[in-house]
């Protein structure tokens, strides 16, 4: 990573304090940091961390600094140097976004340390691949399946190496949830991690959103942005659905990766130091065939990569998820924790679960929300029924019937599933027209509210 900036700022009455912040930082040969010195003024600096000395008088001043930095540069960490401060007084300003604070007086090298730690500098330990599992299960990676575990027991070097990733997956299988768990278990881990997801940025704001934009770059620009790639540096940028980036912003995505450089809209030239990883359901090495995805920004993405199992190869997770997002439901709805019937885990195992963990989720959301025991049965479960064959039990008509059926209903509810129970977009992506795929809806007596819940965890 480039240095980063560490900038000193005190004015009036803390300006014998910020003399002596400057002087302990500028006295430590191991920093490795660029000292800014504003010592006198007021913040105006562009940095990446900011030491800021606070006294009982210059309190509210401080305070209102602090915020109106962090807005405009949300990837700043401010230290606070405390001179006198109450602790109600130091909660104030961390509530204000500061970063961490040290309290005069204070050794030397306790203010280096801080700082470094801001900056993600200070030594981290080495993750053996248990202590990692332990860490990727508190944040809501659950399974202990052969192939999960494969991809679990990649983490730790996939954290530590500081390249792009591309995680792959059908939707739902959990992305950006291992995406997280990555950024948490790297050297950035202090630093921001921001999400995108590119699918839902409308194509003519695509390089603004990305790279921002200074104020009467284009019609409607009537203030400045400083874009998704300022607001993660030093930290990750991950970008969702990679492959629904125009053709035009591949290029630009690109050069960014090429060369830690990029021109904000209307701008000159800025250099940033993130991670990028990138997520896509699809089958990127396929788009690159057909010519829908740039050759080298794949490869320069596919660095290192995750293959994320489907729910159906991973079936011995589901008593363990079912379970899980149960006691999550119950705990969110502030009710006792219910349990799933023996016949109910039956029925989860045999679904083909189309919409992966993010549909398991949606299904025992369900079951919660309209339990009125303390028992989820098998008929408390909105999935298709699945009858077991015995031999000449029916004819080949009746079991083809039975089975066209039973796919029509799992087809349906599982574009709803995907599109958020948008009726259009899932009749798009069945290439049919609204009519048809709302007269499959009725025959199967499926209603898209069931469907319509936004922001629910993929596990």
């Amino acid at each position: 990573m480039d240095m980063l900036s560490c900038g000193v700022v005190a004015a009036g009455q803390s300006g014998l304090q910020g003399r002596s912040a400057y002087d302990a930082l500028l006295g430590q040969p191991d920093l490795r940091l660029s000292l800014l010195d504003q010592l006198g003024h007021e913040i105006t600096i562009d940095c990446d961390l900011l030491v800021l000395p606070v006294q009982p008088e210059t309190l509210v001043a401080a305070t209102t600094q602090i915020e109106h930095l962090l807005r405009n540069s949300p990837a700043c960490s401010v230290i606070v140097v405390c001179t006198d401060l109450q602790p109600a007084q130091i909660a104030a300003l961390l509530g204000a976004g500061a970063y961490d604070f040290v309290s005069e007086p204070y050794l030397r090298n306790e203010l280096c340390t801080r700082v470094r730690r801001a900056a993600g500098l200070l030594p981290q330990p080495r993750l053996d691949d248990s202590a990692a599992i332990s860490i990727a299960r508190a944040h809501d990676l659950i399974g202990s399946s052969p192939c999960f575990l494969k991809q679990l027991s990649a983490l730790p070097i996939t954290a530590s190496c500081d390249v792009s990733v591309l995680i792959l997956g059908e939707t739902g299988t959990g992305k950006e949830v291992f995406a997280r768990t990555i950024h948490y278990l790297s050297p950035r881990a202090s630093r921001p991690l921001v999400a995108v997801n590119c699918g839902a940025i409308p194509t003519e704001l695509m390089e603004s959103e990305l790279f921002g934009c200074v104020r009467g770059a284009y019609t409607s620009a009537n203030a400045a942005r400083s874009g998704l790639v300022r607001e993660a540096e030093g930290g990750t940028l991950f970008l969702d659905e990679i492959d629904s980036l125009p053709l035009s912003a591949q290029t630009k995505l690109l050069r960014f990766l090429q060369e830690k450089e990029y021109r904000p809209v209307g701008g000159g030239i800025c250099r940033a130091d993130i991670r990028v990883m990138a997520a896509s359901n699809h089958d990127l090495a396929a788009l690159v065939e057909s010519g829908a995805f740039r050759r080298d920004l794949y490869f320069r993405l596919n660095v290192l990569n995750l293959l994320l199992p489907p729910l159906r190869d991973r079936r011995e997770d589901i008593p363990q998820l079912a379970r899980y997002f149960t006691e999550e439901c119950c705990r969110q709805q502030h009710r006792a924790t219910v349990s799933l019937t023996t016949p109910a885990v039956h029925k989860l195992l045999a679904h083909c679960w189309p919409g992966n963990v993010r549909e398991l989720h949606n299904v025992i959301e369900r079951a919660v929300l309209f339990c009125k025991g303390s028992f989820i049965g098998a008929d408390d479960l909105p999935l298709p029924v699945t009858v077991s064959l015995e031999e000449g039990s029916e004819s080949f008509r009746d079991a083809k019937a039975r089975m066209v059926e039973a796919f029509e209903r799992s087809y349906i509810e599982h574009l709803l599933t995907v599109n958020a129970g948008n009726i259009t977009r899932a009749a798009s992506a069945a290439r049919k027209n609204r009519r048809a795929f709302f007269a499959l809806m009725r025959k199967h007596a499926i209603v898209p509210e069931r469907f319509r819940g936004a922001g629910l965890p993929v596990g």
